[in-house]
């Protein structure tokens, strides 16, 4: 077969040209089908750090916003309540917090960067139901011992109200303190800690 009159230079140009062509219509393809693959705008706000204002909320006052899906309570502790919560232990399983999911700056007993705010997950680490806000003191269903707290009546869990749990009942562990940190002394950032924002 005699090949002496044939252009190499423009089948070259052409091989090139039909190789990028072909590489734009792949990547036009493969756009669209990537894109499915990234999770929805609701489901990242969904995992997206809450602005919580604190400015208004009173003193034993519970607030609650979603985050992940998940209650999370903000509570405001009185002296009458902080007071109790360091020196009623005896009862607690983990007052040290050793065995609790909570941020590492998370260290002292009251479980909070502020002692009279208290931020938790609102979910029972026994099967997940929500506990109920009981700030009484000894209220007749609850006992003479109670001293306030959470309450799961699913399977009778208590927490007092750093979220410790209570000596032999079916939740394992203390209430999950969630991420957070303050941005002024009256906004919070739950989901979000200083590390995070500084990265």
């Amino acid at each position: 077969m005699n090949h002496e009159g044939v252009d190499n230079s423009k089948r070259q140009f052409l091989t090139t040209a039909l190789t990028v062509v072909g590489a734009v219509g792949t990547g036009y393809l493969a756009v669209p089908f990537l894109s499915q693959m990234q999770p929805s705008a609701k489901a990242m706000a969904a995992g997206a750090p809450v602005e919580v204002d604190i400015s208004k909320i009173e003193p034993g006052q519970l607030i609650r916003v979603a985050w992940r899906g998940k209650p999370v309570w903000v509570l405001s502790r009185t002296e009458e309540v902080l007071d109790n919560l360091k020196t009623d232990t005896a009862k607690l399983a983990d007052p040290n917090s050793q065995e609790s999911k909570q941020p590492d700056y998370i260290t002292d007993p009251l479980r909070s960067i502020k002692p009279e705010i208290f931020i938790a997950v609102g979910l029972c680490t026994h099967l997940g139901c929500s506990p109920t806000f009981r700030p009484e003191i000894a209220p007749n269903d609850l006992g003479k011992d109670w001293m306030g707290g959470f309450f799961c009546p699913c399977h009778g869990s208590g927490f007092d109200l750093a979220g410790r749990v209570f000596r032999s009942v079916p939740a394992p562990t203390n209430l999950e303190v969630p991420p957070y940190r303050y941005i002024t002394d009256t906004l919070i950032i739950n989901g979000e800690d200083n590390l995070e924002a500084d990265a």
